[in-house]
C-alpha cells in the first residue's frame, strides 16, 4: 500500500469518526449501553443485598436489612477495618517504592535496553494466575522454610520465627510484588510526559535536587499518583487469594468473606459485602479527588506538561 493510499485512508477513518461524533445517538447510545452492563448490573446487586434467602433459595418478597444486621452481629465489621488496614498501608508502601523507581526509569535509565526489560518485566504479574505467584513463598517463609532454616544454621536465631507466615505480615509481604506494576505504570507514563526543560529550568534558577522534586515533579506527576493509588487500592480491596494462602485464615479480608458467602451460597450476603466494598471505594475515591484538587484541576497539570 502506497503513502497516497494510506493518507486516504486514515483521512476516510477521521471522516467516520467525525460523522458518528456529530451524530445526535452516538453518546446516548454509549451511555444506554454503559448503563446496562455497567450501573443495572450494580444496582441489582445492591436490591440483592436487601433480600433473604431460606433453605437454598432467595425470597424476593419483603426487602428488608436483614443481612445487614447479620453481617454486624456476627462481627465482619473487623474483616471491614482489617481491609482498610491492610489496604491504606499496602498502598502507602506501595507508592513510596513505585515512585522512586518509575522516576528513575522515567528520566535515569538511559539504557533502552534496560528500560524495555525492566517494562517487560512488570508485565509478567498480569499473565500468571494468583495462585501460582503466591504458593512460592510458602516455603520460603514457612516455619521449615529456607530462610528460617538458613538463619537458624547461621545462629542468627534459636528457633523459627513463626510470624513470617500466616500472618498480617505475609499477607502484606505476598501483596506487594502483584500490585506493584498497577502502581508503577501510571506514575511512570505521566513522569515520561514531563519535559526536561522543566527540569533543567529549575536546576538553572538554583534549586536543589530535592526542590524540584518537590515543586516541579511531584505537582507535575500528581495524575499518575492519583490513576496509580486509584489502579493499586480497587484490587487490594477485594483480593482473596494471598490473604487465603499466606494469611493461614488468620487474616480475613472482605474478599475472603465475599468469597466464602458466594462458595456457600449465600448471594444475599455476598451481595451486601461487594456493596460494602463499593461504598468504602467510592468514599476513598472521593477523598482522594478531594485532596487532590488543593493543587488544581487535573485537567490544567496535563495541559501544563503539554506545553
Amino acid at each position: 500500500m502506497s503513502s497516497v493510499d494510506v493518507i486516504a485512508e486514515s483521512r476516510g477513518v477521521k471522516g467516520w469518526y467525525a460523522n458518528i461524533m456529530s451524530a445526535g445517538w452516538a453518546v446516548p447510545a454509549f451511555v444506554i449501553v454503559w448503563l446496562c452492563i455497567v450501573v443495572v448490573p450494580l444496582l441489582i446487586m445492591v436490591y440483592f443485598s436487601f433480600l433473604d434467602m431460606k433453605n437454598y433459595q432467595v425470597y424476593y418478597e419483603d426487602p428488608s436489612f436483614k443481612t445487614w444486621w447479620t453481617m454486624i452481629d456476627t462481627g465482619r465489621w473487623v474483616a471491614v477495618v482489617r481491609t482498610l488496614r491492610i489496604t491504606a498501608t499496602l498502598t502507602v508502601i506501595q507508592l513510596l517504592i513505585a515512585f522512586p523507581f518509575a522516576l528513575w526509569l522515567a528520566k535515569g535509565c538511559q539504557s533502552k535496553g534496560v528500560k524495555a526489560s525492566l517494562i517487560t518485566l512488570l508485565t509478567i504479574p498480569f499473565f500468571l494466575d494468583a495462585s501460582s505467584r503466591i504458593i512460592v513463598w510458602r516455603p520460603i517463609l514457612g516455619t521449615n522454610g529456607i530462610i528460617n532454616t538458613v538463619l537458624m544454621d547461621l545462629g542468627v536465631i534459636n528457633q523459627p520465627m513463626e510470624w513470617m507466615l500466616f500472618s498480617e505480615f505475609a499477607v502484606h509481604f505476598g501483596m506487594l510484588a502483584p500490585y506493584f506494576p498497577t502502581m508503577v505504570f501510571p506514575i511512570f507514563l505521566v513522569l515520561t510526559l514531563i519535559d526536561d526543560e522543566y527540569i533543567q529550568a529549575s536546576r538553572d534558577l538554583g534549586a536543589s535536587p530535592g526542590q524540584t522534586l518537590l515543586h516541579v515533579i511531584l505537582p507535575l506527576a500528581l495524575p499518575g499518583i492519583v490513576a496509580g493509588i486509584v489502579f493499586t487500592m480497587v484490587p487490594l480491596m477485594a483480593a482473596f487469594v494471598e490473604p487465603g494462602m499466606l494469611g493461614g485464615g488468620f487474616v480475613n479480608l472482605l474478599g475472603d468473606s465475599i468469597e466464602a458467602a458466594l462458595r456457600n451460597l449465600k448471594y444475599p450476603t455476598a451481595a451486601a459485602l461487594s456493596t460494602l466494598v463499593m461504598i468504602l471505594l467510592a468514599v476513598l475515591l472521593v477523598l482522594l479527588v478531594i485532596s487532590s484538587r488543593r493543587r488544581g484541576p487535573l485537567g490544567e497539570i496535563f495541559r501544563t506538561m503539554k506545553r
